[in-house]
């Protein structure tokens, strides 16, 4: 149950792992601190007061002359260090006046009830420097100001701002220390989702620990290793192509100088079939061919430009796409998907909507047909290359099964995905999302 209210970002993680105990040591070190020695300390010195104002109290009442009271009243200056006048009117106030902030009234009140079989009222509140006590006699009111430090242990609020101030300062620094840690961990992250959405992110360099610094030089190490086999794969496939139309050029023009017959016939479209089958390897293989860098472009202007691709071919689609619907992808590639998704809702049904919206995180696009559909059982096996469908509806282009294999890998390549569903006007809808 905690775990939903836990941090969930690794910054944060680590600054409470850190600064987390700081702030716990600190506390348990207050509160042993005033349960044990001011506490302890502050009722020695409640009670050594009270016992002084109370032998001062009767002294005064044992020794009714003047002389005698003015003696008592020097000697307790002196070597009490407490100030001791008589005041002739009766009545001391009711209620005593105490300071908001000092915990330890209610420590003094019980040392003064324990010494003193006299009415007493005291105040904590008028006198930075003092604490006031009244005594009630027969005959009037003696007035005690003793001093707040012989009273209290006023040292208290200084240790606590040092605890607190060495907390905020220590939390400071690790703070400092956690950002410029998390920061080389932050920028590995992105140089790698960069990456991982066609961008080269050749701007990185690996910084920080010495951990952080070796997965660097391993993202780094690794990202040669994909673009050297992308690059190897298409010029391997660029040399096969190149190989066999040389023979296939061949072959079509040896057959153009026979005679028209069924078996010539067979022949010409196996060698027209085995050309689209050399072009969609290369389709497949151009997804991920490193010569284009994504570009933001609008994404609404690139699906009219598809649309009127269809109208030049007798078709007519409708699209959906709000204006300036900005995204960085390469555009080629990713028209290229958009295309095939077209072309396979306008080779098995009649109407084709092309629609596009922007959520929180994605962009999405949707490509809805009125066609016979797809079971939903062969939802992910269509995306395998080389999978094809039955006749009544195969998506895979030019019946090579990488239509949908092109689609998805051009989707992935920029950190996004392509999912079939069923669409609302009774065919399929296939939906293309990438991230913002």
């Amino acid at each position: 149950m905690l775990r939903r209210y836990l941090p969930k970002s690794l910054y944060a993680r680590v600054v409470l792992i850190v600064i987390l105990p700081i702030f716990l040591m600190q506390s348990v070190i207050t509160y042993v601190f005033f349960a044990r020695h001011w506490d302890l300390v502050s009722a020695n010195l409640s009670s050594n007061v009270a016992g002084q104002i109370a032998l001062v109290t009767r002294l005064y009442e044992d020794n009714p002359d003047p002389e005698i009271r003015r003696d008592i009243s020097q000697r307790a200056l002196k070597d009490l260090e407490l100030n001791v006048r008589f005041d002739a009117r009766n009545g001391i106030p009711e209620k005593d006046k105490l300071s908001f902030f000092n915990v330890y009234n209610a420590t003094f009140d019980r040392r003064l009830s324990d010494r003193l079989d006299r009415p007493y009222w005291f105040n904590t509140q008028s006198w930075p420097a003092y604490v006031e006590v009244r005594v009630q006699l027969a005959e009037g009111q003696l007035v005690f100001f003793a001093l707040r430090n012989r009273v209290f242990a006023t040292t208290g609020p200084i240790f606590v701002l040092w605890l607190i101030g060495t907390s905020i300062l220590l939390g400071a620094i690790a703070i400092v220390f956690l950002r410029n840690q998390v920061r080389s961990i932050l920028r590995l992250a992105n140089a790698a989702e960069s990456f991982g959405r066609g961008h080269d992110a050749p701007d990185y360099r690996p910084t920080g620990a010495t951990e952080v610094r070796k997965a660097g030089y391993a993202f780094i190490a690794m990202r040669e290793r994909i673009r050297r086999q992308l690059d190897q794969r298409m010029t391997m496939l660029a040399g096969v192509s190149h190989d066999l139309r040389t023979p296939l050029t061949r072959i079509k023009l040896a057959l153009a100088m026979q005679p028209e017959t069924a078996e010539i016939t067979d022949l010409r479209n196996d060698v027209l079939e085995m050309e689209h089958m050399v072009e969609a390897y290369l389709d497949f293989a151009r997804n991920e061919a490193a010569d284009e860098d994504p570009k933001p472009f609008d994404l609404a202007e690139m699906i009219s430009e598809i649309a009127a691709n269809a109208k030049r071919t007798g078709h007519e689609l409708t699209v959906e796409a709000p204006s300036q619907l900005i995204i960085s992808a390469r555009r080629s590639a990713l028209q290229r998907a958009v295309g095939n998704l077209v072309n396979n809702g306008l080779r098995h049904g009649s109407n084709v909507q092309v629609s596009a919206r922007r959520t929180d995180r994605y962009i999405e696009i949707f490509v809805d047909d009125d066609g016979p559909g797809i079971n939903p059982a062969l939802y992910d096996e269509v995306f395998k290359p080389f999978y094809r469908l039955d006749d009544a509806r195969n998506l895979n282009e030019s019946g090579m099964g990488l239509g949908l294999t092109v689609v998805r890998d051009v989707a992935r390549s920029h950190g996004g995905d392509t999912t079939l569903g069923r669409s609302s006007h009774g065919g399929l809808r296939a939906t293309i999302k990438l991230p913002i």
